[in-house]
């Protein structure tokens, strides 16, 4: 995750944990945000059957309540989940790994 802020710092972009989650074994979810826009995208961790990690997107909806309250559901369910919220003018996610829509 920190590479993950990185990036999106180096790339003019603001980035933050918004929450918390186990260092070993908590998932990870991704906010992408782009303000001026309106729009917002939640990005999943995911492991195909061959071990190849991607990310997807859990939810279809650009519209930032949704985002969060999928994120809250998700803590709920499993408490060691993080959440990196990235705020970007043009709502990059810097994602390195393959995202599948």
């Amino acid at each position: 995750m920190a590479a993950l802020i990185r990036r999106a710092e180096l790339g003019g972009a603001f980035a933050t944990v918004a929450r918390k989650g186990d260092a070993r074994a908590g998932a990870v979810l991704v906010k992408a945000v782009d303000r001026r826009a309106g729009v917002a995208r939640l990005y999943s961790e995911a492991t195909r059957g061959d071990g190849e990690r991607f990310w997807m997107q859990p939810v279809r909806s650009e519209f930032e309540p949704d985002l969060d309250a999928y994120a809250e559901r998700a803590a709920r369910i499993d408490p060691d989940v993080w959440v990196v919220e990235i705020e970007d003018r043009e709502g990059r996610h810097f994602l390195t790994e393959p995202v599948e829509s």
